[in-house]
């Protein structure tokens, strides 16, 4: 029994001499100049810190012939070979031969290195800061340039105009046949048509005179958020969750199979969110949640200009007047409203100052201004020519977001659907509301004046859509 005990404290023994040893080795090997490392550049192009231990290695791999040192296979000397870049300098390109030497490192000399990468990186972030400095500096000199030309308010101008009046607009016609809430409508040139979407998946053509139905196109996909009239009156697009524009040529055939004739013109990486024909049938513009807008052409379904330049979901658009030129404005979940050049696809102007989503834009008749509506239960005017804000409609009592506007033919009233189930009519020159209309029983999703300006129509989640008229549906243009 003792001689076994005597042998397992012997071996123990052994063992933490053993053990000891290593330890002594391994600390002599790190001591010494000739234990390297491996070494992954950590940027791409970064040559490696080569150890003088390396030499003999350099040396083997000469001796069996390495690509790109010449045909004698001879190294270049040190002196030719490049230094490690400077944080003042770019990083160099790895030369053929040694892209393949995996020189090693030193592990005392990579700790320096690193500190250059993380001093590299300090100055990258401070580089951003100064960045972002210098753009809110212009952004301040650029609102000092506005204020130079902000010399008078838009009510100081109207003063010596007469303010309209209260007035009462009824419902002249109510158009039921959607079994879901309606999203969007869109008149027809000729003044009597007008189509509609719902999140049924249904698009329907109606006759706003008799309330009849004349077309009905199920879509693949629910929430249909976009639909349009195109000017001829031959064709509507609509879309939403589908990310595409579909374009349905009409006809007055019995028995028509309109989803035989449908053309898939557009293709979103995100739902479709509005769509407005150009000035001929050809061309169609989209908006879309993947934060930009398209032109395409209807025939080929080509792209022919996008337009980039929102943070977020782009939910509005709407095209100028055929007279001011080719271009058109877009609002969207980052609060900015941009006015875009489709023939450059680049933005020319841009407006941020509501305080949350926008969710309509409309052009001023004559093209010079533009009006938006957003959830911060507010409705702004902008003025192109003087490049700024220029009144806000709003009251303390709405706290509800508007979900939609337009203006009368004679640019006079602002029309605007809220989430308070109602809408408010603005005076567009003194900046106070003159009239409040009921009807809908849930919140109003779309609104537009007809392009005779007679009435208008609106769109609601309470499935209908209702035609307001000031005291015949073809009388009085307001």
């Amino acid at each position: 029994m003792k001689e076994g005990r005597e042998r397992k404290r012997e071996e123990k023994e052994r063992k933490k001499e053993r053990k000891k040893e290593r330890k002594k080795e391994r600390k002599s090997k790190i001591g010494s100049a000739t234990w390297v490392t491996r070494f992954r550049p950590i940027r791409a192009g970064l040559l490696p810190i080569l150890h003088p231990s390396v030499d003999a290695a350099r040396a083997a791999r000469s001796r069996k012939g390495c690509p790109g040192l010449g045909s004698a296979g001879a190294e270049a000397p040190p002196s030719t070979l490049p230094s490690l870049p400077s944080p003042l300098h770019p990083p160099l390109p790895i030369p053929g031969c040694l892209a393949h030497l995996h020189a090693p490192l030193s592990l005392s000399l990579s700790l320096p290195l690193l500190a250059k990468m993380a001093t590299e990186g300090l100055q990258e972030k401070e580089s951003l800061a100064v960045l972002k400095t210098e753009a809110e500096s212009l952004k301040g000199k650029l609102e000092e340039e506005r204020a130079k030309l902000h010399d008078v308010e838009l009510h100081q101008v109207a003063e010596r105009v007469e303010a309209l009046g209260p007035f009462v607009m009824k419902t002249r016609r109510t158009l039921k046949g959607h079994g879901n809430k309606v999203l969007c409508m869109d008149w027809c040139k000729d003044k009597r048509r007008a189509v509609s979407s719902s999140q049924d998946g249904k698009v329907i053509v109606w006759d706003a005179f008799t309330t009849n139905k004349e077309h009905a196109v199920t879509m693949p996909c629910t929430w249909v958020m976009a639909c349009a009239y195109a000017p001829s009156g031959c064709a509507i697009a609509c879309g939403g969750l589908d990310n595409k524009c579909s374009v349905y040529p009409l006809t007055f055939e019995k028995n028509e199979n309109m989803a035989a004739k449908k053309k898939s013109v557009a293709m979103h990486t995100n739902y479709l969110s509005a769509c407005s024909f150009t000035n001929s049938d050809m061309q169609i513009l989209t908006a879309s949640g993947d934060g930009t807008c398209a032109l395409w052409d209807v025939e080929s379904g080509q792209l022919l200009q996008s337009f980039h330049g929102h943070g977020a979901d782009v939910l509005c658009l709407d095209l100028a007047p055929s007279e001011t030129g080719n271009t058109f404005v877009s609002g969207g979940c980052d609060k900015k409203a941009m006015i875009w050049d489709m023939r450059t696809g680049q933005c020319i102007q841009s407006f941020e100052t509501h305080e949350s989503d926008i969710n309509g834009v409309r052009y001023y008749p004559s093209g010079d201004a533009f009006a938006s509506g957003s959830d911060d239960a507010t409705c702004r005017l902008y003025d192109l020519r003087a490049d700024r804000e220029v009144a806000i409609y709003s009251k303390e009592s709405i706290i509800f977001g508007a979900s939609s506007v337009d203006f009368s033919l004679s640019g006079r009233l602002l029309f605007a659907g809220y989430n308070d189930y109602t809408i408010n009519v603005w005076d567009v020159l003194k900046g106070s509301r003159v009239a409040i209309l009921f009807g809908h029983e849930n919140r109003v999703s779309t609104l537009r004046v007809s392009p005779d300006g007679t009435a208008f129509c609106s769109g609601s989640w309470d499935h209908t859509l209702r035609l307001k008229g000031a005291i015949e549906l073809t009388a009085v243009c307001f």
